[in-house]
C-alpha cells in the first residue's frame, strides 16, 4: 500500500499539489471550502483537517496566510494537538518564518517534525509538478521530505533550518514584485510616448530585461486581461510579510517598500482580485495614456 499523506488546503495550488501527490502516494485531503472538495483526480476526502491529521503520518498545508497556519496549526484542537508522535508536518504555504519557527518548537514537544517548504510557479507549476520548493528544515527532516516535494515540484532545495524556507520565498517574492512593478511602470511610460506594448516586449525579451516576469506580464498588459493564478491581494500580502521580517531584523528594504506601496494602490483602485500586471492600469488607465 501506498503511504497514507494528509493535504489540508485545496485552493488554486493546494488542489493540483495534492492531486499530483495523489498519483504516488494515498492522499487524504480537506479544505473547509465545501466546494473545493469535490472532483479531485486520486484524493480521498477526510471529514476535518483534524482528522486528516490524526489519521496520516505526513500532512501538507497549503493556505492562504500566516494567520490561517497559525489558526489551523497551533489552535485548541488545531494539528497540533491531533498529528502523533513521530509524524511530519511540511506546510508549503508562503508565511512568516518567526511562525515557523514556533510552529517547529510547539511540534517538538510532542515528537513531531516540522519543515517549512514554501513553493514558487504559481499554478501552472503546480499543474505541472515544476514547482521550485525552497526548504528550511533540519537536515534529517528535510531527507524525510524530499520523496514528496519531488511528487510535486522540480527543483527542491533546503536553505537552511526551520525558517529559512520561508525567508527565501519572500526574498523570491521581493525580486518577483518589484520587477512587477517596474514593468507595469515602464510599459505605462512607453505606451504614453507612443510605443506599444507588443512592439516594446517584442524589443526587449531577448535582452537583459527578458524574465519570467516579463514573459507573463507583456501579454497580459498587450490584451490588457488579467486572468489569475497569482493576483495583487496574493503578492501584496506576501510583500507585507517580507516588510514585516525586515522590521524584525531591521533591514532596510526599500525597493521592496516601494514596490509594496504600488500593491497597496493596485489594490485600492480594484484590481486586488486580478493577475498582477493589472497594476499597469494605475498608468495606463490615465488620461493620454
Amino acid at each position: 500500500m501506498p503511504e497514507k499523506i494528509g493535504f489540508v488546503g485545496l485552493g488554486i495550488m493546494g488542489r493540483p499539489m495534492a492531486e499530483n501527490l495523489a498519483k504516488k502516494f494515498d492522499v487524504v485531503g480537506f479544505d473547509v471550502q465545501g466546494s473545493r472538495r469535490s472532483g479531485l483526480k486520486g484524493v480521498t476526502i477526510g471529514r476535518s483537517a483534524a482528522e486528516v491529521a490524526g489519521s496520516c503520518p505526513v500532512v501538507c498545508l497549503s493556505l492562504p496566510s500566516a494567520a490561517v497556519v497559525e489558526e489551523v496549526v497551533l489552535s485548541g484542537g488545531g494539528l497540533a494537538d491531533s498529528m502523533a508522535h513521530g509524524s511530519l508536518l511540511i506546510d508549503l504555504s508562503t508565511s512568516l518564518p518567526s511562525l515557523s519557527r514556533r510552529i517547529a518548537a510547539r511540534l517538538s514537544e510532542k515528537g513531531i517534525e516540522f519543515a517549512d517548504a514554501p513553493v514558487s510557479g504559481g499554478e501552472a507549476g503546480a499543474q505541472s509538478a515544476s514547482l521550485a520548493i525552497m526548504v528550511g528544515a533540519a537536515p534529517a527532516t528535510f531527507k524525510r521530505c524530499q520523496p514528496y516535494l519531488l511528487a510535486i515540484g522540480k527543483t527542491v532545495v533546503r536553505v537552511g533550518d526551520v525558517g529559512a524556507g520561508g525567508i527565501a520565498k519572500l526574498v523570491n517574492n521581493m525580486i518577483v514584485g518589484t520587477a512587477f512593478a517596474v514593468i507595469a511602470e515602464g510599459f505605462g511610460l512607453a505606451q504614453r510616448n507612443g510605443v506599444d506594448a507588443q512592439s516594446l516586449y517584442d524589443a526587449i525579451r531577448e535582452g537583459w530585461a527578458g524574465s519570467k516576469v516579463l514573459d507573463v506580464s507583456a501579454p497580459a498588459i498587450t490584451a490588457r486581461e488579467y486572468v489569475p493564478g497569482g493576483t495583487i491581494d496574493m503578492l501584496l500580502k506576501d510583500l507585507s510579510y517580507a516588510r514585516t521580517l525586515a522590521a524584525e531584523s531591521r533591514s532596510p528594504i526599500p525597493m521592496t517598500a516601494a514596490a509594496h506601496e504600488i500593491f497597496v494602490a493596485g489594490q485600492a483602485a480594484g484590481y486586488g482580485k486580478k493577475s498582477q500586471p493589472a497594476i499597469f492600469e494605475l498608468w495606463g488607465s490615465q488620461e493620454g495614456a
